[in-house]
């Protein structure tokens, strides 16, 4: 039976989340969307349900994570985990706040942690502010994002503009003094009453395993996939999980390869840069998606005949201010919509081709591609980079995929990926 319930609010943080869980020993499953009554899932120690919520309008994006909420419960899972971006990404408005405060009052629990950091891909925390590498929030490559811009580093300034309950910080001197010390500080301090999140800081590694060993017993966690790197052991160590778990080897999967670009991140246009000097590409513009009912089929049939070659690059990416002109013109989340949609349905059309091995860089891209496709449950497969596996569609029509994240991986990661599997 399950005893982690995970709810991630978009598709490519799930898997960040199961790769860093598996790397610890736990078995886990990954479901997109909650399952039908009928779905047959593997025994697993944790349940990770990805969602699209990140940006849906908050009161949807709580009733959804409310209803996932209670799946878990009936598949079992006694301990809870809201998963967001290492970046925090989120409005003044949520859902990062909203949907922490309703899981709490669900749970029946007067504080929980919000802890994006996520240090091996330099996501760090101190005095309350979230860093990108050496670069606060506020001045990286976040605070001009499409839909989530991070205009504030002060987690707990942006987190008390989202939410009634009580934000708070608990200081990186405290996490020095170990996991006895955070256990004082946040399970044994009396609440009064009051509902608190408390913003911790984390600089490295083992602040994330003191925090997992101190926090095991608390009903619900948040954070970005880094929160998840102390729990296995601690739960191992109390007894509520097994002996260490090894991982399942990965399957060899034959195919042809592509590779699907929607997130507009600084780090996705140099992949891409770097990428189109190393295999076809072809970049879907505003006014073909807005006007070419053609489009896909264009761009499947210039795609069939490169394919046997190698892999090749579709992106709809672009520079900060092209994505300003072309929401101005259309709208930002309608324009957004429009690109996802076109993006799914050439996945769709490569895979009915011959395409197996997919790589889609963006949340909102992985989403809609892995609705596309039909992909209800997946396996995690060998890393390629801090937070992004290659992972295994379960079903009749195995597909490896690498969902990333759009800040994630090194500027050669598309490349990387593929030799991962020839590995």
């Amino acid at each position: 039976m399950p005893l982690l319930g995970c709810i991630a609010d978009d598709f490519t943080g799930a898997t960040d989340l199961a790769n860093t869980l598996v790397s610890e020993g736990m078995r886990v499953v990954q479901v997109f969307g909650i399952p039908s009554e009928t779905a047959d899932l593997p025994d697993a120690d944790a349940i990770i349900v990805a969602l699209k919520s990140r940006s849906i309008p908050s009161q949807d994006a709580i009733d959804l994570a409310l209803k996932c909420l209670g799946w878990l419960q009936e598949q079992g899972c006694k301990r809870f985990l809201f998963k967001y971006c290492s970046t925090f990404d989120s409005t003044p408005e949520g859902n990062i706040g909203p949907v922490t405060s309703a899981l709490m009052r669900a749970l029946d629990t007067d504080r929980t942690i919000a802890c994006p950091a996520f240090p091996d891909n330099g996501r760090t925390v101190f005095q309350g502010h979230l860093f990108v590498y050496d670069t606060l929030l506020s001045e990286s490559g976040m605070r001009k994002h499409p839909l989530n811009p991070m205009t504030d580093s002060n987690l707990v300034r942006w987190l008390q503009q989202q939410t009634d309950d009580q934000v708070e910080l608990l200081p990186f001197l405290e996490l020095e003094k170990g996991s006895a010390a955070i256990w004082e500080a946040i399970v044994e301090r009396p609440t009064d009453g009051v509902r608190r999140i408390i913003v911790v800081d984390t600089l490295n590694n083992a602040h994330l395993r003191n925090l997992g060993t101190a926090l095991r017993d608390l009903p619900l966690l948040t954070g970005g996939s880094g929160i998840g790197l102390g729990l296995p052991e601690a739960y191992r160590i109390s007894g509520l999980l097994p002996g260490l778990r090894s991982s399942v080897d990965f399957p060899e999967i034959e195919g042809m390869e592509a590779i699907i670009a929607g997130s507009c991140s600084s780090m996705t246009l140099r992949q891409i840069a770097y990428m189109q000097d190393r295999c076809p590409s072809c970049q879907l513009l505003l006014k073909d998606v807005l006007a070419n009912p053609h489009l896909v089929a264009d761009v499947l049939n210039w795609a069939e005949p490169l394919l046997n070659n190698g892999p090749v690059l579709i992106y709809s990416s672009s520079d900060p201010e092209s994505v300003k002109a072309a929401q101005r013109e259309g709208g930002a989340l309608d324009i957004g919509i429009k690109f996802e949609q076109a993006l799914a349905a050439i996945a769709r059309g490569l895979v009915d081709k011959g395409v197996r091995k997919l790589v889609v860089a963006g949340g909102e891209t992985s989403g809609a591609v892995v609705s596309a496709l039909g992909v209800e449950a997946i396996r995690i497969g060998p890393q390629i980079d801090p937070g992004v596996p290659w992972v295994e569609s379960l079903g009749d029509r195995p597909l490896a995929l690498a969902l990333k994240s759009g800040n994630f991986g090194e500027e050669s990661f598309f490349e990387k990926a593929f030799s991962v599997l020839e590995s």
